[in-house]
């Protein structure tokens, strides 16, 4: 195995479209409403952003870890482990790890401060945020995914909606808008439904590791009637961008996009295996991915018209 290969495997590369995606609908919005557009910002921003995605699911593994999750996970039959697998299977030392880990968060922490430079002292506070909601995601005294008060999920739709979509927006302009604001809702919605149904693949691992997600507080019949509702709320609040002018009209093609899943909770019941929840996995990230390209395709269409 190479070490580009390897690298992806441990730091699962292959999330990073859901970090991608708001940069890129804040830095449209930046050049459509306010006709900014700095290439070089926009470079370093994705940099940064992809480093504190993957720090973030390093040392959430890091911390699944030391906390024993995945490793009940690994261990109960029927359970999907959703981490990289090094640590629970012994493939890499935990040391080694960690300093993959924590150099991820200096990459993240140095495009911050050269943006910093360029568009504001303000960006200090994305990296800030952005920094303790992923290390304290999992890592004590706080642990806020193991509370099952919903802070999580709130922790989740705030870093991969809000803060991309604003500071990436922000980075061009120097300013702050409810615009970005509220383009930020749809996708950061549909990213908080995705790391909430990957709970459903080892649920019962989790209860047992006293890691108490939402799954495992209302049970998995309630969570799934929530599961749906998140879908509804995500969509609906595509609609509301577009009646209220942040987006253009044919952005609703972005409603099509909703199928995938809706297909997917046909099939499934109220109590299903592990397993089966694996294609609701895989139609959640790709609404919210082909959802949120439609969205900044059709903004920056109507800025090109």
């Amino acid at each position: 195995m190479d070490k580009w290969t390897l690298f992806k495997k441990i730091t699962r590369f292959g999330t990073i479209p859901v970090m991608l995606i708001p940069v890129v609908l804040g830095t449209v919005g930046a050049y459509v409403w306010e006709g900014s557009f700095h290439p070089f910002l926009f470079v370093i921003t994705l940099v940064g952003a992809v480093s504190a995605h993957l720090f973030s699911n390093m040392v959430n593994d890091l911390w699944d870890f030391r906390n024993g999750t995945d490793t009940e996970a690994k261990n109960t039959p029927g359970m999907v482990s959703t981490n990289s697998g090094f640590l629970s299977g012994g493939l890499m030392k935990e040391s080694l790890f960690a300093l993959m880990t924590w150099s991820l968060l200096a990459l993240a922490v140095a495009c911050g401060l050269i943006l910093s430079i360029s568009s504001g002292w303000e960006t200090l506070w994305f990296v800030a945020a952005g920094a303790l909601i992923a290390y304290f995601y999992v890592a004590p005294p706080l642990r806020f995914g193991y509370r099952g008060k919903g802070y999580s999920e709130f922790a989740i739709f705030v870093a991969f909606g809000v803060m991309p979509v604003l500071g990436s927006y922000f980075v061009q302009t120097g300013e702050f808008s409810l615009k970005p604001v509220l383009l930020s809702i749809p996708v950061g919605l549909l990213t908080t439904l995705l790391l909430f149904n990957h709970h459903f693949l080892h649920w019962r691992a989790d209860e047992q590791a006293g890691k108490r997600t939402l799954v495992v507080v209302w049970g998995e019949r309630r969570a799934l009637v929530f599961s749906r509702i998140l879908l509804f709320l995500s969509y609906g609040s595509l609609i509301v961008c577009v009646v209220s002018g942040v987006l253009p009209v044919y952005a609703l093609l972005a409603l099509l996009t909703v199928f995938a899943p809706l297909q997917v909770y046909r099939g499934l019941e109220p109590q299903n295996a592990s397993l089966a929840y694996l294609p609701l996995m895989g139609a959640s990230q790709q609404a919210s991915v082909r959802c949120g390209l439609i969205m900044a395709l059709a903004l920056l269409i109507q800025g090109l018209i």
